[in-house]
């Protein structure tokens, strides 16, 4: 009885021994079925994927640097094409601006050229008076300048340089000129200007050249080349000849010569020359002003020429009167 009951007991221990390795077999397999199994990592990538990658990337970096240098091209276009709208730009402002200020003027002044009609028939009447009374009283060439004071103990020419007058009546001018010195045989001081105000000897801009026979020769022979820089307007050199010599101490004299005047208004240098000069306690002017006029342009067929030499003739007609000188108009060059 009793090896009977060792054996069942080895035999139990057996079978206890296979059902837990089923048990644990069965529960590896469990485990199997529930748990997914992960994705394979891929430790390294094949050389041929590597190489087509790095050729993607070059061809999207030569697509980017392609895209980059047109941008370029196009941004340099734009830059340039905003330089010439600036530029445009500044040259309209400057168009504004000028047509702004000539608008002002024309408001300011415009009532002046109402009047231009008025003056160049006033020019006209003054012009043909001024050559019968010469004509009727001349007994020699030189006689036109009779009447002319010539106590004035300093004398200023005023000479019209632009082309006009140097390539038409300069042979006629220079003659005049040397008459004028002739009545004047010895001044205390004597200068030379042009209708722009430039001087003939700039080292003397502003004083007086001493008189002497060699100043007068130096000054003749000077004006016979002396083509400066004019618009023919003799308002400039009146008003630098006064400014620039004017002394209450000093008898001068002024000689304008020139033939036209392209200026605005009559009234306007009238009234400046006016204020720069003055007169004395006995209501003359220290400074006369004399002048001279070449007719130019009245064989011209065009009416403005014409005009300016009408202007120019109502000018220093008035202007003679009103600071004690006298206008003298050519009939012939």
């Amino acid at each position: 009885m009793s090896k009977r009951g060792n054996r069942r007991g080895v035999g139990d221990a057996g079978l206890s021994f296979l059902d837990i390795i089923c048990c644990g077999f069965g529960a590896i397999v469990l485990l199997l079925v529930i748990v997914r199994p992960s994705v394979p990592i891929v430790l390294e990538e094949s050389l041929v994927k590597e190489k087509g990658q790095v050729r993607a990337l070059q061809e999207r970096l030569f697509e980017i640097r392609g895209q980059v240098k047109y941008l370029e091209t196009q941004l340099n276009a734009k830059q340039e094409q905003l330089g010439k709208d600036q530029r445009r730009v500044a040259i309209l402002r400057g168009e504004l601006e000028t047509l702004n200020a000539r608008r002002a003027s024309i408001e300011e002044y415009g009532a002046d050229d109402a009047t231009t009609a008025e003056e160049l028939q006033l020019a006209v009447q003054t012009l043909s008076k001024e050559m019968q009374r010469l004509l009727k009283s001349r007994k020699s060439r030189n006689d036109y300048i009779g009447g002319v004071p010539v106590d004035s103990e300093y004398i200023i020419f005023s000479i019209d340089t632009s082309g006009s007058m140097f390539n038409g009546p300069w042979g006629r001018l220079l003659r005049e000129v040397e008459n004028i010195l002739r009545i004047h045989p010895q001044v205390k001081g004597i200068q030379v200007i042009n209708n722009q105000g430039s001087y003939m000897f700039p080292e003397y801009r502003g004083e007086f050249m001493q008189d002497s026979p060699q100043r007068r020769r130096q000054i003749l022979s000077k004006l016979r080349s002396w083509n400066a820089f004019s618009d023919s307007n003799p308002v400039p050199g009146i008003a630098t000849a006064i400014r620039q010599h004017y002394d209450k101490k000093k008898k001068i004299s002024i000689y304008v010569m020139g033939d036209d005047f392209t200026g605005r208004s009559v009234r306007r240098v009238l009234y400046l020359v006016d204020q720069i000069n003055q007169k004395n306690r006995k209501g003359e002017s220290l400074v006369r002003i004399h002048a001279v006029g070449f007719p130019v342009h009245m064989r011209s067929f065009s009416p403005s020429p014409q005009s300016q030499v009408m202007r120019f003739a109502a000018l220093m007609r008035l202007l003679a009167e009103q600071n004690d000188g006298t206008f003298v108009g050519l009939n012939s060059l």
